[in-house]
């Protein structure tokens, strides 16, 4: 792992730690990922093998979220907070293919994903990284970056994609949700996905031990307490779904495979 200092690692990067983000990426088939990382995911891939179409699926669950935002609910400002490093689907491509004036904020607290994010960002006045903590909305919210960028007395979306599953019990996930929503003007949304204690599969338990150990805490939950945590917001149809049966604009499809039931995907309106 110490090779992987000199050649990859930015200045204050260290890849001896591995982080969500990175093993993520790992998962999605991307490259800025270093030894540590890949050794959890092989890990948990050992015991779970389709792995990767549980992140893969979440992006799709994004994917749809945003599109539906942004085309039917003629949202045009996005936040993304806990972003994670960019790929080759991001939440502005999304929203933009839907809406040619949608605007994106990125928000991360780790330092490789703001490197490699805002060197790819190349497209002034479209998309933006900012640093922050899901525990500091005020920040966030207040960064010139971003109110530069975005008109907070208008509709926002917000993103939580795969993040709240790293908030423990004991930091209150679903007070950490309600802590965004006074920034956040009448007519916002907030898509929420997280990992799905759904009970069915016994290979489950270790990976979630992979994953606690490995990253500092991965929390599997029920889809009741993803509800939970969407108090103080109008949950829309189809409810706490796994992601690939979530489709806000039309009907559930099937599940395209039995780990999917491992991610669970929510939307909800500020009223």
């Amino acid at each position: 792992m110490a090779d992987d200092l000199p050649e990859n690692a930015p200045p204050g990067i260290d890849p001896t730690t591995p982080t969500f983000a990175r093993v993520y990426d790992y998962f999605l088939g991307g490259k800025d990922n270093f030894a540590a990382d890949r050794e959890v995911a092989d890990m948990v891939m050992q015991l779970v093998p389709e792995a990767p179409v549980v992140a893969q699926g979440n992006r799709v669950a994004i994917e749809r979220a945003v599109t539906y935002m942004a085309r039917d609910l003629g949202i045009d400002q996005f936040v993304d907070i806990g972003s994670g490093l960019p790929t080759s689907s991001n939440v502005h491509q999304f929203a933009r293919a839907a809406n040619p004036d949608a605007r994106v904020v990125y928000v991360d607290n780790d330092p490789i994903v703001l490197a490699h994010g805002r060197a790819l960002l190349t497209e002034t006045g479209v998309a933006t990284f900012i640093q922050g903590d899901l525990y500091e909305p005020e920040k966030i919210f207040t960064d010139p970056a971003l109110t530069r960028l975005l008109d907070l007395s208008r509709p926002v979306g917000v993103v939580l994609a795969a993040i709240i599953h790293h908030v423990p019990d004991e930091r209150d996930p679903a007070g950490v949700v309600r802590s965004l929503l006074p920034f956040l003007a009448r007519g916002s949304h907030v898509v929420l996905t997280h990992l799905h204690d759904s009970g069915d599969d016994p290979r489950v338990e270790e990976a979630k031990r992979i994953l606690q150990s490995g990253l500092g805490g991965s929390y599997f939950r029920h889809s009741s307490e993803v509800e939970r945590f969407m108090e103080g917001l109008t949950i829309l149809e189809p409810g706490v779904a796994h992601v690939t049966e979530w489709r806000p604009a039309g009907p559930a499809g099937p599940l395209e495979h039995p780990l999917h039931t491992q991610m669970v995907a929510v939307l909800g309106k500020k009223d």
